[in-house]
């Protein structure tokens, strides 16, 4: 259902984006690599004080690499709804108007065709706008939210749950780690203020130059692998559709 999703959402006309927390981030030294003299290497203090964590929040939209953050010392309900909801308001204002000659039958044939993917699906009202908007992000209990998920319907946005064990289908955690990493490999922060603005210094650098996402990797190629069942045969370029059975000598043959 996810890796549909990240495949079809722009042949559908269908704005992608991807949410998710990062954090929390200690103020603790993280190691990093640095470009040292030869038997000098590059020394941290091994004494340092815990003085609070430091969250990020994080919209991604990996077709073009733009991201949204926002730092912050805590992400309870109350300040994380607030500000998805003030960021993606910005984003609907900023895509093309829905089609209106779309019928009220296929408009709603388009949202039961993504609720029937999820474990628990959404109970959509008999008014239902333009779907405009699918939101991937994992299922904590604040993202299911009543208030929130009827908010996200009457706005045309979709919300798309990633199952337990399966936060590798949202790619918010990719670009989370290439942020973290560009902010605080090799340094010490003492403040959490300090870490915030790291962050969001980094994620502003990164949106002069983005990098767009694509569904693919090491496990689509498994996964595409797994389908086509291909058995490789050494020596050449060749394959099988079922593994080539082994006749295998037991000890006694090989004593005799």
């Amino acid at each position: 259902m996810i890796d549909q999703a990240y495949r079809v959402a722009g042949s559908l006309g269908l704005s992608l984006w991807t949410q998710d927390e990062a954090g929390p981030f200690q103020t603790i030294p993280y190691p990093g690599n640095a470009w040292q003299p030869e038997c000098e290497p590059k020394r941290q203090a091994h004494e340092y004080i815990r003085n609070g964590t430091a969250k990020l929040l994080t919209l991604f939209h990996p077709s073009d690499g733009q991201v949204r953050v926002k730092g912050v010392t805590s992400c309870p309900n109350v300040i994380l709804h607030p500000w998805l909801k003030q960021e993606l308001s910005i984003i609907l204002d900023g895509l093309p108007p829905p089609k209106a000659d779309l019928d009220p039958e296929t408009n709603r044939a388009l949202w039961e065709r993504w609720c029937a993917g999820l474990e628990n699906p959404i109970s959509l009202p008999d008014d239902l706008p333009p779907l405009r908007m699918l939101l991937i992000w994992d299922n904590l209990k604040g993202h299911k939210t009543p208030s929130l998920v009827d908010w996200l319907i009457q706005h045309g946005i979709m919300p798309l749950y990633t199952p337990l064990g399966g936060s590798w289908l949202n790619m918010t955690e990719s670009i989370q780690r290439i942020l973290k990493r560009r902010a605080l490999a090799g340094q010490h922060p003492t403040t959490p203020e300090e870490i915030i603005a790291w962050l969001e210094a980094v994620a502003q650098a990164w949106n002069h130059h983005p990098t767009p996402f694509s569904w693919s990797g090491k496990r689509a190629a498994r996964r595409a692998r797994s389908r086509h069942r291909r058995h490789t045969l050494g020596g050449s370029a060749a394959y099988t559709h079922r593994p080539v059975r082994r006749v295998r000598r037991s000890i006694i043959d090989k004593w005799l």
